[in-house]
């Protein structure tokens, strides 16, 4: 049998225990002719936010180095720990009241991402500067479905005072479009299961959330059905 136009059975095996995630005739092609055309993995950038920050004891390592020993709550990364760094005695200078009075929640919130001095106001003249997620989404959001996307646990509001005389629009968003208009957040995993995965055709994407609200299907379900 000649080597260059049959596959080994070993190779079938293989191919066969990988049906759920990836077609078996994929699977059967050498991997070499996949690296020849593989696409570049997009960049991913994310920001997690602590609406009421951390425990700097248990949060903040006490050791320098690359060698150093992880926080009681950054121990869950432990096996990342080569994959990232931690940066200290950094200070947010525009989130400080700088002479506008108590509402600490809110520059915290609104500042986090902007790096800007909120105008103080509960009204609609608010005012704060482009958050650096959607400075980043206008360079690298190109090379996704979604140039970015916002996930949060509670709506907020975008108006009214929540904060000492801030507007609820600066406490409900760490994520701004512009100095203006924050971006709103979906708080519901269905339906940002439904933004990241869904298809771009509304028929289909009803097809979709139809099969998976009557059978409860997993992802692998639905790829090893249109596979």
């Amino acid at each position: 049998m000649n080597d260059q136009t049959a596959f080994q059975r070993r190779t079938f095996l293989k191919g066969v225990g990988t049906t759920m995630a990836l077609p078996l005739l994929e699977s059967l092609v050498p991997s070499t002719a996949f690296a020849k055309n593989a696409p570049v993995a997009p960049v991913r950038l994310g920001f997690v936010f602590f609406p009421c920050g951390a425990v700097p004891e248990t949060w903040k390592p006490s050791e320098f180095g690359s060698d150093y020993k992880l926080s009681e709550s950054l121990k869950p990364l432990a096996k990342h720990q080569a994959d990232f760094n931690i940066f200290a005695n950094l200070s947010q200078h525009h989130g400080r009241a700088n002479g506008d009075g108590a509402g600490d929640h809110a520059r915290a919130a609104g500042s986090f991402l902007t790096g800007a001095h909120l105008n103080k106001t509960s009204g609609a003249d608010i005012k704060v500067g482009i958050s650096a997620d959607q400075a980043a989404a206008k360079i690298i959001g190109k090379q996704t479905k979604l140039p970015s996307i916002e996930l949060g646990i509670d709506r907020g509001r975008s108006a009214g005072s929540c904060d000492s005389g801030y507007s609820c629009a600066y406490s409900s968003s760490v994520s701004w479009k512009s100095a203006t208009t924050p971006m709103a957040k979906e708080i519901n995993p269905r339906l940002a299961f439904e933004r990241l995965f869904g298809s771009t055709s509304e028929i289909a994407n009803a097809k979709s959330r139809a099969l998976r609200k009557t059978h409860r299907q997993s992802v692998l379900d639905l790829v090893a059905e249109d596979a």
